[in-house]
């Protein structure tokens, strides 16, 4: 809800115009008669609709002037094209164009860079994705979208994909007394740790230190899953000689790694 006195593109929006039912039909008529005053009444009058979809692209990094301007756009599109024969409000037609057309924008200047052909099909997911969810009052599944475009259910998930906003590893997901979890904690590699990457430099240098026959009966015994017997026949030795040996390299390495 908007309280007090709040300016957008130099508009003060507590004192935007309401327009009733009444008085959309009969301005959306003249308007489609080429009347021009009533068009542009009609776009003032639905200002505060641009508002209450814009309030949603709030957080995007981008001035909530830029937004408004973008959605009036989409306001001015959706004034122009909505059909009067079409039993639904102007409001059901018009918030999915003036959502469309701030969603185009904010693709547009999106740091990751998506191909036109990927960004069309995106939007005419988009636009199927509204126009089915205000005529059933509730979002389509893919299977859907894909039948309705006739298209790959692949291509429709790819399309969405391509222009989600990208995620800084930085930004928080959770805060509590002052306490942050970012993205990068939740997906954070407990392998590919600092710790990790030291055991296993150690682990190399250990194993550099050994003789090649110790190298071979470990590589034979733990990469190839073989028994000692098995190794004993592959190196010429006996089973007793390859468990000695085998024990020997495995103490050096423990020894070199602790040292």
């Amino acid at each position: 809800m908007i309280q007090g006195k709040v300016e957008i593109c130099g508009v003060n929006t507590a004192e935007l115009p309401r327009l009733t039912g009444a008085q959309m039909r009969s301005l959306l008529e003249k308007a489609r008669a080429g009347d021009k005053a009533a068009r542009e009444e009609l776009i003032s009058g639905n200002l505060r609709l641009v508002l209450s979809v814009v309030q949603r692209f709030a957080n995007r990094g981008e001035s909530m002037d830029d937004l408004f301007q973008v959605g009036v756009i989409g306001l001015i599109k959706a004034v122009d094209a909505f059909d009067l024969d079409q039993n639904v409000q102007f409001s059901t037609y018009g918030v999915p164009m003036i959502a469309g057309e701030l969603r185009r924008f904010l693709r547009d200047r999106s740091a990751v860079r998506v191909s036109r052909s990927m960004r069309d099909t995106a939007y005419k997911v988009l636009q199927v994705k509204e126009k089915l969810s205000a005529e059933t009052g509730r979002e389509p599944d893919v299977e859907t979208i894909a039948k309705v475009l006739d298209i790959p259910r692949q291509e429709v998930c790819f399309a969405l994909e391509a222009i989600c906003d990208p995620v800084s590893l930085y930004d928080p997901v959770y805060s509590e007394a002052g306490e942050s979890v970012t993205v990068m904690d939740q997906i954070g590699d407990a392998r590919n740790t600092d710790e990790h990457w030291l055991e296993q430099i150690a682990l190399e240098e250990a194993m550099r230190r050994l003789t090649e026959r110790e190298k071979r009966i470990l590589a034979l015994r733990f990469y190839d899953g073989r028994t000692q017997m098995e190794v004993a026949r592959a190196v010429g030795i006996s089973q007793a000689q390859v468990s000695r040996l085998e024990k020997n390299a495995i103490r050096q390495i423990k020894k070199n790694i602790s040292a």
